[in-house]
């Protein structure tokens, strides 16, 4: 208890060392420059006499560590377009240009962590969705697709989850960076055919657009558009404006056709198996803002697998999707409470409820946006599996919302799955309207209401929730309430627990001292609470979080904290092997520490420990991640998780092992793999991936997975696999 008086102490202490707050109520304005001649795309940019003709943005401000003042390193930035392309140079000068910190060389690896610049361009100027690219200097190919300012779903336990976080990484476009280092620092030429983006045309048109600087000796974040210490880039609200474009509609016919060929052997059969494959994906662009997507044998043979997880508790895990294609405009699908109650979760197309793949036979997506209305349609089908006594399906999601003024949306779906052939009767729907309603730039509303139909299921069938957040000047608070009926049944979505009434809550405060104390960038004191009763009036969970979050200027971060958890156990469980939580209510407490060392350094660790008591005993989860990088072509990070439980009904423990090792030999050219251990269930695996990438992340693909169980069960299988875009009509 001392622990939890000492951290909420810190909230009215520190709350006199904030900084300046930064001016939002003028936003920056700058013109596009139209041009004749189409520049060359190499990376020279101070020598070239089209880029020096335009006049450039120099002026950034810094959010960190120096909140409001100018960026310490000038930047020019210059912007052209032509009927084609849009057309973004700069020129990011450094005093100390043998400095400059790479720490990969993969597309669309992170650029935190080092020297960068970024910029995102809100297409539509509706202030809530745009488009990403960024690059270092070596020319990182880096782009994403933003929805909902980024925000996706922040709950009072601080985790994002569902289908995305409002980021989509997984969004890759096909579009040019050339970089150049010199004497002066660095400079990039980036080329993006508007094609690749969505946009509406006209004269006159006004876009949001930010740009960011990483300057990483000083551990330095600056925007030409700047914003209080808790947002990024993706707080398109808080962008500026570009203005005067004139654009017409260009034609966009894509054609991505993949031929495959995979070899499989299971140590049950001394046979090797092999399959080949074809299909295609079309893609159409009906205006410059709608799409339509096609696809014929729908295959995701390059996609990661998933990354192993320990449940040592009775809800389900979470596994995040990671197929392009379901990922590509995800946002417009999103509903419901992501991570918790999501209404439509892409994994239930093509992926078992043992995680087995189920063939994906094709279907088609409307996606996109007109005028203030943003529109997306999904119909997929999906083959029988008979061994599995799994039937054919259609996967069908209609979602639209209108935007409004001030943030401010309102919508409603439909999602559902239908049997096919002798099966319709198996059919699940769920109808939903949600809102959001923007309070200015500081607060809003968000909530949804939902019905599910089943037909063996009447009556107490809805979900609903409603949530209220404030974030400014380093103040979080979020307060929220949400109610899943014993009949919810969303079988296109996810829930992590069904039956349940929880309330919410979340205080955090970003602090940034005005005078250097021991080298600290930032504190970020908080109180977090979330609890789970059934509709008979039991709680079934209950967690309170505090903590506080300690980050120095030279990027090492501790983070201590206690946490205060009930658990109401209706009917006994099996955690383990023999072992079982008897019916019973749990009162604990657990401490917790995080130490984080610079990841832009060669070589980082991390930790956590979380030690304190477990339903009727105790429990130690410790992690610890080793991060080893050589140059901007090596990396690989090494983790391990152990959990030693010790109840009254005996004692047991868990471990996992995860390497990731990869070797760039150029941006576009790379060789990673994935090496996992789970002792429950005594397995070993390797996901090796071998990619020489074109144009929109297609190219050649060599896949090795490698699995091997207790009992000396194993499987190997290789695939190969080459994909190509044929742009038809530019």
């Amino acid at each position: 208890m001392r622990c939890l008086f000492a951290v909420i102490g810190i909230f009215p202490f520190l709350t006199f060392a904030q900084t300046k707050t930064i001016d939002t109520k003028v936003r920056p304005e700058h013109n596009a420059v139209a041009i004749s001649e189409v520049p060359i795309v190499d990376g020279e940019v101070i020598n070239d006499p089209l880029w020096q003709g335009i006049v450039p943005i120099t002026e950034l401000t810094q959010i960190q560590p120096n909140v409001g003042l100018p960026a310490s390193e000038r930047t020019e930035i210059r912007i052209a377009y032509d009927r084609e392309t849009f057309y973004v140079s700069v020129v990011c000068f450094d005093s100390q240009p043998a400095q400059l910190v790479v720490t990969d060389s993969r597309r669309d690896a992170a650029l935190d962590e080092a020297d960068a610049f970024l910029f995102i361009l809100d297409t539509y100027h509706d202030k809530q969705n745009g488009f990403v690219f960024g690059t270092n200097s070596i020319g990182v190919e880096y782009d994403g697709q933003v929805d909902n300012e980024g925000q996706g779903n922040l709950s009072a336990n601080r985790q994002q989850g569902g289908v995305i976080g409002g980021f989509n990484l997984n969004w890759d476009a096909s579009w040019l960076v050339k970089t150049q280092v010199g004497d002066f620092g660095w400079s990039a030429e980036f080329a993006i055919p508007l094609r690749t983006i969505r946009y509406q045309s006209g004269e006159e048109v006004t876009w949001g657009v930010n740009f960011r600087r990483n300057i990483r000796k000083t551990n330095e974040i600056a925007y030409w558009s700047p914003m209080p210490i808790q947002f990024d880039i993706k707080r398109l609200s808080l962008a500026g404006e570009l203005k005067g474009l004139s654009l017409i509609s260009p034609g966009n016919l894509k054609v991505i056709p993949y031929v495959l060929g995979n070899g499989q052997r299971d140590s049950n059969e001394r046979k090797l198996e092999s399959t080949g494959e074809v299909g295609v994906d079309i893609k159409y662009s009906l205006t410059p803002s709608l799409t339509l997507d096609l696809t014929y044998n729908t295959d995701f043979a390059q996609v990661e697998v998933d990354e192993v997880q320990v449940n040592l508790d009775r809800f389900n895990l979470f596994f995040p999707e990671k197929r392009p294609f379901f990922l590509e405009n995800a946002g417009l699908f999103s509903v419901g409470s992501p991570g918790e109650v999501d209404l439509f979760f892409s994994r239930r197309i093509g992926i078992s409820d043992d995680g087995s793949l189920v063939p994906i036979l094709g279907g088609l997506r409307l996606s996109g946006k007109q005028k203030n209305t943003n529109i997306a349609v999904l119909s997929m089908f999906t083959d029988e599996v008979l061994e599995k006594d799994i039937a054919a399906n259609n996967f069908t999601v209609i979602r639209m919302n209108q935007q409004l003024a001030n943030r401010t949306t309102v919508g409603g779906g439909f999602i559902s799955r239908y049997g096919m052939g002798l099966d319709t009767a198996n059919s699940n729907s769920v109808f939903v309207m949600d809102t959001k309603i923007g309070l200015g730039n500081k607060a809003q509303i968000t909530g949804y209401i939902a019905k599910s139909q089943t037909p063996e299921l009447e009556g107490e069938d809805v979900s609903f929730l409603i949530k209220a957040q404030y974030e400014w000047n380093g103040l979080n608070a979020i307060a929220g309430y949400s109610e899943v009926q014993d009949n919810f049944n969303p079988e296109v979505g996810f829930l992590l627990r069904g039956a349940f009434r929880k309330p919410e809550f979340l205080v955090l405060k970003q602090i940034r001292p005005k005078k250097d104390f021991l080298g600290i960038l930032e504190l970020r004191p908080h109180i977090s609470y979330r609890g789970y009763w059934d509709f008979e009036g039991n709680q079934t969970t209950g967690f309170l979080h505090v903590d506080n979050h300690w980050a120095w200027k030279g990027g090492f971060e501790v983070h201590t904290g206690v946490n205060f958890t009930q658990e109401g156990v209706l009917s006994d469980f099996e955690i383990s092997d023999g072992i079982d939580i008897p019916v019973g209510e749990y009162i604990n407490q657990e401490a917790q520490i995080i130490f984080m060392t610079n990841p832009s350094k060669a070589m980082s660790i991390s930790t956590r420990s979380v030690i304190g008591g477990f339903f009727n005993g105790n429990r130690a989860a410790n992690s610890l991640t080793l991060a080893l990088r050589t140059g901007d072509k090596w990396n690989s990070s090494f983790s391990y998780q152990r959990n030693d439980v010790s109840l009254v009904q005996g004692a047991f423990s868990t471990d996992i092992f995860r390497g990731r090792l990869t070797y760039s030999f150029t941006p576009r050219i790379y060789v990673t793999s994935l090496v996992q251990y789970n002792s429950v269930s005594d397995t070993w695996s390797v996901n090796m991936r071998f990619a020489v990438l074109k144009q929109s992340n297609t190219g050649l693909f060599v896949v090795l997975n490698m699995f091997e169980d207790r009992l000396g069960n194993s499987n190997r299988s290789l695939t190969i696999k080459y994909t190509r875009l044929f742009d038809l009509i530019k």
